[in-house]
């Protein structure tokens, strides 16, 4: 129900933007967020946006990486500028909503990111 697209192999410095489509199924949206996982770590939170529009970043990304959200097309977005090696990780769209009756986190099946140095 959630698709992530715009992944991909970019030289440090470049940039990326990922996508993440939403069905239509799901509603009463809270949250929006894309997380990343590396090899050997744990999934780590990139940036957040809320129903309301409020946006969190992580430290690690704030001033480079702008998260936003496209009503209609319903998308959530992560423009990545300039990129550094330590951003490569599969990065995950994650949605808190409500997909017919069932409330909950929902996950994409994730895009990879590769930075090279």
């Amino acid at each position: 129900q959630l698709v992530e697209s715009g992944g991909g192999l970019v030289q440090a410095g470049g940039s990326l933007r990922l996508s993440c489509a939403i069905s239509r199924s799901m509603h009463s949206i809270r949250s929006m967020g894309w997380h990343r996982q590396a090899p050997g770590q744990q999934r780590e939170l990139v940036a957040t946006i809320t129903n309301s529009g409020s946006t969190s970043y992580s430290d690690s990304v704030k001033g480079r990486f702008t998260i936003s959200r496209d009503n209609t097309k319903n998308t959530v977005d992560l423009q990545m500028n300039s990129l550094k090696p330590e951003d490569t990780a599969v990065y995950y769209c994650k949605v808190n909503g409500i997909r017919g009756f069932r409330p909950g986190d929902y996950w994409g099946q994730g895009t990879q990111v590769t930075v090279s140095s």
